[in-house]
């Protein structure tokens, strides 16, 4: 009686497996999965709509997947990739002390003196530098650094401060994907497929991200430079402007080298150290925070003996994007939900016939379809959604899942530059134009920006993708 009693619920539970199974070879919809989709759904909606901010609707989503039996509390804790929150936490720690050395102001003061007093380059120049900067600083902490410069000329110029800084915002927002450790979609990349930093570089013997990325880049930003040069025509700034930049050294920006050179030190030694995980065999969030923990050490040892004007750890902590981290904690565990009910794999199934049978076909399907989509609803959560989808496309069809996984990534961080709904960055740099310039920026004139830009750097980004990644791959 008692060993009977024991294998009765180890029965039940295996034939309730085995009809599960079942009905998913079948394509039968479980009550399961029908609970999973509409709470995932309906976070989404409520993310997308604004009814209740973006972290609540996303953590009351896990709440209800857990209460609904989706997924238990311990699932929904294990389905968080912490190593991708600990790059990031790391990273924005390291970030946050490279923000305050004075350098980013330093080189848009040098864009200054170099632009001769041209406006149309020197626009374009600060434009540029924004882009490249935030491969590793996040990008909403670019637009804020930059945009004091663009003001500071403004001010004295008399011309709007809205073309400038919004283009500032869509540079920003572009390069963050081309390295590992700009934004979160390439970590979350990282997560599913298991790339290394060197990996965005160069990947299965052919350029990928950084260098795709970047001869986008320069295409885009030398195309809005003849932008400029008909918006500003022949205006130039007046030689007798007086701007304080032009005429600061070094140690106006750097107020304190050796603060600056110990950021940069380690700065350099944690992208070093990421570099060569695998040789080191540890993972990438354990490097960041090492390299963090590292470098707030040092300064507040080295500090306080030097009576250096460093900021304070607390100072740095305040300054980190809490919601955003909350915010990535629930979306994994949303996620995590769909996965665990069968509901990513159902995705993938459906998209076979559509994928296998002709990649070139597949592949302009999803990038296109991509970029309008990501640029009216939150991208990061689109994007893990269907970096599962992909990755069981490979693991359960034999589909070669790079070309897509690539395709969706570019397309989601290009296309989030359509609205300000698609990218923070953007509405961080219209606040701060509308401000400044004590007027209303009207959704036309703001469109008349994002849409060439986006339409422009999706065209050549999806040229050099067929090129390099999607052609290579076509059988004969």
């Amino acid at each position: 009686m008692f060993h009977g009693g024991q294998r009765g619920p180890k029965r039940a539970l295996s034939l309730t497996k085995r009809r599960k199974d079942r009905n998913q070879e079948e394509g039968k919809v479980e009550p399961i999965q029908i609970v999973a989709g509409v709470i995932f759904i309906a976070s989404v909606l409520a993310l997308i709509t604004g009814i209740v901010d973006s972290v609540i609707a996303a953590l009351l989503g896990v709440f209800l997947m857990v209460m609904g039996r989706v997924m238990t509390e311990v699932e929904a804790f294990k389905y968080v990739d912490w190593n991708v929150i600990c790059i990031l936490l790391g990273i924005w720690v390291i970030a946050g002390y490279f923000g305050k050395t004075g350098i980013p102001e330093y080189l848009s003061s040098k864009i200054l003196r170099f632009s001769r007093g041209n406006i149309a380059i020197f626009v374009t120049l600060l434009g540029g530098l924004a882009g490249f900067i935030s491969m590793f600083v996040d990008n909403v902490v670019v637009v804020l650094m930059m945009a004091p410069v663009v003001f500071t000329v403004t001010r004295q110029i008399k011309f709007p401060t809205f073309p400038a800084v919004i283009f500032i915002g869509l540079c920003a927002n572009f390069m963050g994907t081309a390295l590992l450790l700009g934004d979160l979609p390439p970590q979350m990349l990282h997560s599913v497929s298991g790339i290394e930093f060197a990996g965005f570089i160069w990947h299965s013997g052919r350029p990928s991200s950084f260098l795709i990325l970047t001869a986008t880049y320069l295409c885009v930003v030398a195309a809005f430079f003849f932008r400029f040069v008909k918006v500003y025509g022949p205006q130039a700034m007046p030689s007798g402007t007086k701007v304080d930049t032009t005429s600061r050294r070094l140690d106006h920006f750097v107020k304190d080298r050796p603060f600056t050179f110990i950021v940069l030190f380690y700065f350099l030694a944690t992208i070093l150290a990421m570099s060569l995980r695998e040789k080191l065999g540890c993972h990438l969030g354990f490097i960041a925070l090492v390299g963090a923990t590292l470098l707030t050490l040092t300064l507040e040892i080295v500090g306080k003996r030097r009576e250096m004007s460093t900021p304070s750890f607390e100072e740095i902590l305040a300054e980190l994007d809490w919601r955003a981290i909350f915010f990535y904690v629930s979306l994994f565990a949303l996620v995590g939900g769909l996965e665990k009910v069968g509901i990513i794999k159902a995705l993938a199934d459906w998209l076979v016939p559509y994928l296998k049978q002709n990649l070139l076909l597949g592949f302009s399907l999803l990038y296109w379809a991509t970029v309008p989509i990501v640029g009216l609803v939150e991208h990061d959560a689109y994007i893990l959604t269907f970096l599962y989808v992909i990755r069981d496309l490979g693991t359960h069809h034999g589909m070669n899942p790079w070309p897509l996984w690539w395709g969706l990534l570019w397309a989601g961080t290009l296309g989030s530059n359509l609205t300000i709904a698609g990218a923070p960055a953007l509405f961080v740099a219209l606040n701060c134009s509308q401000k400044e310039d004590s007027c209303k920026i009207s959704l036309k004139e703001f469109l008349s920006y994002s849409v060439p830009y986006v339409l422009l750097s999706t065209g050549i980004c999806f040229i050099l993708a067929l090129l390099v990644w999607v052609l290579p791959f076509l059988r004969p």
